[in-house]
């Protein structure tokens, strides 16, 4: 049984499709545009190449597909230079439909190549990982990291839909599963208390019976917030809430150097970090704090960094954040469990002493 989420934006609305398997569904996709005269190309990893090649062969019979290699360090400017070669050598016109086929990087990269190529192609996403499921596959950020910070070119490029099923999750590794539940985590925190007691009470595994309606949980939340905020302009609060954790966690990544963590455990540490900083401004208690940390604990995420980074560089990575506005940092805090709101111009020592308390030095 299919079922489906409709992400409302107009003419760039569409469907997010969710189903035990999916591979079927998506047949259907690449032989209704074949049919359509349109071509088809498929963007993914050599991680799932090697862990689903059945599933590849299967929902892409005959269809030119790149695999490149995963982690953050391929989210560059030569990953995306290796997927315009592709693309080129395909001969492809403005009517390709690109299938990007993984997790978030893979969506991320492929999505931004898909933006520019010719001006602009359609892509589909198919997630593979938790995280991609839950986040990265819904909303239309697209883009790739730079040595000065993550994500600082990009484009707002909406897929024409999203493909996810649970089922791809029973190959995935341990270590990247919980990194998904970071970003479970998040939306527990920013928008849905009751979703946080449920992590509270019990851990989610790939083999939790909950699995598949967390996930639509998750995803209907972005959803929400997505289509009242695309380009996230507002003045306060809207698609910025989605960053919990993230101002941390992305100065975490660039100043280890990309893949020393995974982004969702790098935005675990963030969390925390949230949480305190929440703390010192006021807004939470002690308790909520150690609730936090002890929820991501249980989901074999780390709280706090492994080897101390030092301030000046985490500081610097911060500065040339995307989130910066007028010259001014914003941060996302909490103002309960289940509720978040954004915080300009938060002063530097407070930030400091978080950063502190996380193990940075």
């Amino acid at each position: 049984m299919v079922e489906n989420l409709t992400v409302q934006l107009g003419d760039r609305s569409y469907v997010i499709r969710f189903a035990a398997d999916l591979p079927h569904e998506i047949g259907v996709e690449v032989k209704r545009l074949t049919a359509a005269g349109r071509r088809c190309v498929v963007v993914t990893d050599t991680n799932v190449q090697a862990a689903r090649p059945e599933m590849l062969k299967d929902t892409f019979p005959q269809v030119p597909l790149l695999a490149i290699e995963p982690g953050e360090e391929t989210k560059s400017l030569a990953g995306l230079g290796r997927i315009y070669d592709f693309l080129a050598a395909q001969k492809l016109d403005r009517a390709t439909m690109l299938f990007a086929v993984g997790g978030g990087v893979i969506g991320d990269l492929a999505g931004f190549a898909a933006a520019t190529w010719l001006r602009g192609i359609e892509f589909c996403q198919v997630p593979t990982t938790l995280l991609a499921m839950v986040d990265s596959s819904v909303g239309g950020k697209t883009g790739i990291n730079l040595r000065a910070g993550k994500n600082l070119v990009g484009a707002f490029h909406q897929p024409r839909g999203v493909f996810i099923s649970t089922q791809v999750l029973t190959t995935l590794p341990p270590r990247q599963f919980a990194a998904g539940v970071a970003e479970v985590i998040k939306y527990g925190l920013l928008a849905d208390e009751e979703l946080f007691a449920q992590l509270d009470h019990r851990p989610l595994t790939v083999r939790s019976p909950e699995l598949a309606d967390v996930i639509r949980r998750c995803c209907a939340l972005k959803a929400g917030i997505v289509e009242a905020d695309e380009r996230e302009t507002a003045a306060d609060g809207g698609r910025a809430l989605l960053n919990l954790g993230h101002t941390f966690g992305h100065a975490i990544e660039n100043a280890a150097g990309y893949g020393e963590y995974l982004h969702g455990e790098a935005v675990a540490i963030g969390l925390c970090a949230a949480a305190r900083l929440s703390l010192k401004l006021g807004y939470v208690e002690p308790e909520a704090v150690a609730r936090i940390e002890r929820v991501i604990a249980a989901h074999a995420l780390p709280t706090r960094l492994r080897t101390a980074l030092g301030f000046q560089a985490l500081e610097d990575a911060m500065a040339r954040d995307k989130k910066v506005r007028a010259g001014g940092r914003r941060f996302v805090i909490l103002k309960r469990l289940g509720e978040a709101a954004t915080e300009a111009n938060v002063p530097s020592k407070p930030v400091e002493e978080t950063f502190r308390e996380v193990g940075a030095y």
